[in-house]
Order: structure tokens, then sequence, then C-alpha cells
């Protein structure tokens, strides 16, 4: 009881910071949940706080650091949060995400499992008995890391750690791998590449029976050109990214919030690449979380 008190509580509150004294546009306020400092979700989380606050005559929404994935939609949930970036995959199996609706589907999301150079690693198996940071806790590189070694059967001696602190152990020599799950290409790994000899697994055997029991997953090709690495181009998973916000977003909002997204996206594309590869007509393909009403009226308003 006093669980569902509280949750619908949270509602409560974050529809009325939403809506504030009226239901003007002009009236919302927001708290974005993003990723690390050097992940690409803060950077578009800036940018569209920028392009939003310009563009709608709205107070600055502010741009929280978090943990990640899991740990947006868990803001989201309980309301310390209003729009959030989310893998497709971290929705799964968090109480009270059936609420949640996205604005858009946005950049892809490229697993990219860094490795010393120096270490006679090129398989994922062969992570066997290594120090290997799996992401921070409550991230979606957790979410994915830990399906991945599951599935195969290996036992890692694992730590949770950010990026950030993933660079740090490795030139430091404290881990001899990581894991991570962003946009391409994602500043901290170009600049660990710079000072630092290493490689990207290709995930090309694990992959086909990974993906027969995780369909949320897709597979790419990661060009070796985005980092220079000299190891050659890799095959890797590859996940969907939504924009999320709760069901009790008015209309008028988030329709106006998807709208300034895709008018602003060359100004979006300035504050991170990935932007680029947003499109209207694959904006729409946010499976399993539903659109919300509002991003639905500005899709079919531009005949999507």
């Amino acid at each position: 009881m006093l669980g569902r008190l509280h949750a619908a509580l949270s509602l409560l509150t974050a529809a009325t910071v939403l809506t504030g004294c009226s239901s003007t546009v002009s009236d919302i306020k927001i708290t974005m949940a993003t990723g690390s400092e050097s992940g690409v979700y803060y950077s578009l989380g800036n940018g569209l706080a920028d392009i939003w606050s310009g563009r709608l005559g709205i107070a600055r929404p502010q741009v929280v650091r978090t943990d990640g994935s899991k740990d947006n939609v868990t803001r989201l949930v309980n309301g310390q949060a209003q729009v959030g970036f989310s893998q497709a995959d971290a929705v799964e199996g968090v109480e009270g995400a059936s609420r949640l609706r996205a604005l858009a589907r946005m950049h892809d999301d490229y697993l990219q499992v860094i490795v010393r150079a120096d270490l006679p690693v090129t398989k994922l198996r062969e992570l066997s008995g290594r120090r290997v940071s799996i992401g921070a806790t409550g991230s979606g590189v957790e979410i994915i890391a830990s399906r991945l070694l599951q599935a195969e059967n290996v036992t890692l001696q694992a730590v949770n750690l950010s990026l950030n602190e993933s660079a740090q152990a490795m030139q430091e020599g404290r881990i001899d791998a990581f894991f991570w799950s962003g946009g391409l290409p994602t500043s901290r790994i170009t600049d660990l590449t710079k000072g630092l000899n290493v490689r990207m697994l290709d995930l090309k055997d694990e992959l086909p029976k990974f993906r027969q029991q995780f369909p949320v997953y897709g597979s790419a090709t990661l060009p070796a050109s985005i980092y220079n690495l000299q190891s050659g181009p890799v095959i890797t998973l590859v996940v969907r990214n939504f924009l999320l916000v709760d069901e009790a977003m008015p209309d008028d909002v988030a329709e106006a919030l998807v709208r300034q997204l895709f008018e602003g996206q060359p100004e979006l594309v300035k504050a991170h690449s990935a932007a680029r590869t947003i499109e209207q007509r694959s904006a729409i393909e946010t499976s399993p979380v539903p659109l919300h009403n509002g991003a639905m009226r500005y899709y079919r308003d531009t005949k999507v």
C-alpha cells in the first residue's frame, strides 16, 4: 500500500513540475537524466537543453549526470526526472516502467569491448579470469555485459566502473579490459586510444546465438577508422536508444519537445555527431515502449 501511494505521489509531482501553474508549454520545468559526462547521452542532453530553452522559451532543463540507462529509468519512474535517455533493454523488468512513454528513437549504441593490445586476448572467452569492468552499477552497459558473459559462460574478476573510471583504470594497469555501450565516437575512448595501444573484440562468433536469446539487440560492423585502431573493423552488438518521459506528460508538451528535437537537429549535431543518425521515420520504432500520444500527434502531423 505504501509503495503504491509513493508511486502515485511521485507521478503527481512529475505532472505538477511539468505543467507548473498552467498547462502552457512555456511553464514547464524539466530535469533530464543522461549518463556519464564523457558519454553521448550527456552531450545530447545538453544539446537538447539548449534547443528547448532557446526555441520554446522555457527555463533551461537541468541536465543530470547519472549511471546510465537503468538509473535513468528508475529516476523517471520515481519522478526524479521528467525526460531521460535509455537503451531499449534497460526498460525491461523495472517496476513501474510500464507507464513510461517514448518521444523518439534516438541514435543506436554500439557495444565496445576494449582490451589492452599487449594482452593475448582476441575472443570474448579469453577474458575468463581477467580483471574487467562491466560498467557502472545501474547502467545499460552492465545489463549487456552481464547477459553476454552469462550466455557464453565466461567468468571474470568483474568490477563496476563508469566509463571514465574504466579508462583511467586501464591506463594505470588495474584492469585488462572494459565494456562500454555508446554512440560513435565516444570521446573518452578516443582520448584513451591516443595514449594507449588497445584493440576491440570482434563478437561475430557470439552474436547469432545471443540474438536468438535476446532479439532486442542487433548487430553491425564498427569501422576501425572510428578510433584509428590497427586491429581492423569488428562485428559487434547494437541496441536502440529512446528518449523517454512519463505518460503523465501533457500531450502539447510532448509534441513541442519532439517537434523542436527535429527542427533543431542541426544544432543537436553540433552537440554530438551521433545526432546525424536520428530520423523521423525510424524515430517511431520504439517497441517495446509505446510512443507518447503527444509524440504520435507530431509524427502524424508531419505524415511520418
